[in-house]
């Protein structure tokens, strides 16, 4: 007898880490509309297009994260990175090299670092969190070098008001189809970034990593490979967020970044990507970026303090990892029965 094949709803919801993205998205749809009955500017044009600019660095940030994330690792050296990539691409055009040449030498510098924490972790076994805490000290630490310990003068002071025009609107000021470029870009990367870890083999190691590294050393995975290209992509978003904050300054400050690594952690979490390795997918790290920038943004429309935002984003990351550890103990449980 032909057995019943089941629904497509039912198909989408057993996908590994969908239950912690739509729970995301339904939060996201929840906060943004009662900070819009609280205050109805909040479902204006203009801010909800301020809202998808700003809510990009938090989603590329978030994209590099929830990579490692789900391998089990963590990047503390994300947001230095972040920073370096700012002061680099900065610095360079302020000595009048060229925008594509400055941005092409700082993305290598910042993939450099992304081996090195690759090496670490996956070659050396350093524990993660030691061994991105090292390497966030040191890109930090280049970032305050590369232009004598201050922050850059106008980029537009090397390379001429033209380009650094053209520069800034591409990552940052510019619109495409009248949303600003800095989402576009972050929709790009998402697509890309999607479609490696949902449709490659690459994406399936990175998952089988996370599950049981031994089960994957067993399998013929390259855990020190696939443990590289994790931190890779990390670096590479780092970079890119580091481009958008040049852009948005129109200079390099050397606090470009600061706690974006605990940034990308929480968006990450807020969309299901399992801090414990695994589970996630990236639907759920846009989830989460979204969540948190109507967050902040809807603290902000009805005057909260800094302090208060920082305590309720605190307070839903505690809670989104809580859930998930019991969710796994569930799970755990029923195996054993």
């Amino acid at each position: 007898m032909k057995q019943k094949q089941p629904s497509a709803v039912k198909r989408i919801l057993s996908i590994r880490g969908m239950g912690g993205a739509l729970t995301a998205f339904a939060g996201f749809i929840i906060i943004y509309l009662v900070f819009g009955l609280i205050n109805n500017q909040v479902f204006t044009g203009n801010n909800i297009m301020n809202l998808l600019r700003s809510m990009a660095k938090y989603l590329i940030i978030g994209i590099g994260q929830s990579y490692i994330l789900i391998t089990g690792n963590i990047d503390l050296s994300l947001g230095s990175v972040v920073g370096m990539s700012a002061m680099l691409s900065a610095t360079l055009m302020c000595a009048g090299v060229n925008p594509i040449v400055a941005i092409l030498i700082t993305l290598v510098c910042c993939l450099v670092i992304g081996v090195i924490n690759g090496f670490l972790v996956g070659k050396c076994q350093l524990p993660p969190f030691i061994a991105t805490l090292g390497t966030m000290f040191v890109a930090r630490g280049i970032a305050y070098m590369v232009n004598g310990n201050r922050n850059t003068d106008a980029i537009s002071s090397g390379i001429g008001q033209e380009a650094a025009n053209v520069f800034q609107n591409f990552f940052y000021y510019g619109k495409t189809l009248g949303i600003y470029n800095a989402f576009w870009i972050a929709i790009v990367l998402f697509i890309i970034f999607f479609f490696l870890l949902q449709k490659t083999r690459t994406g399936r190691h990175i998952y089988a990593v996370g599950s049981n590294i031994e089960a994957a050393k067993l399998s013929g995975v390259n855990v020190v490979a696939t443990i590289t290209k994790t931190y890779l992509v990390s670096a590479f978003c780092a970079c890119v967020v580091g481009l958008i904050l040049c852009g948005q300054a129109n200079m390099g400050n050397m606090e470009a970044g600061n706690t974006y690594e605990m940034y990308a952690v929480a968006t990450g979490v807020i969309g299901g990507i399992s801090p414990l390795g695994g589970t996630g997918l990236l639907l759920g790290t846009l989830a989460g970026a979204a969540v948190w920038q109507t967050l902040e943004n809807g603290l902000n429309m009805i005057g909260a303090q800094v302090g208060i935002q920082r305590l309720v984003i605190g307070i839903i990351v505690v809670l989104a990892v809580l859930l998930d550890v019991v969710v796994r103990r569930g799970v755990f449980k029923k195996k054993a029965v």
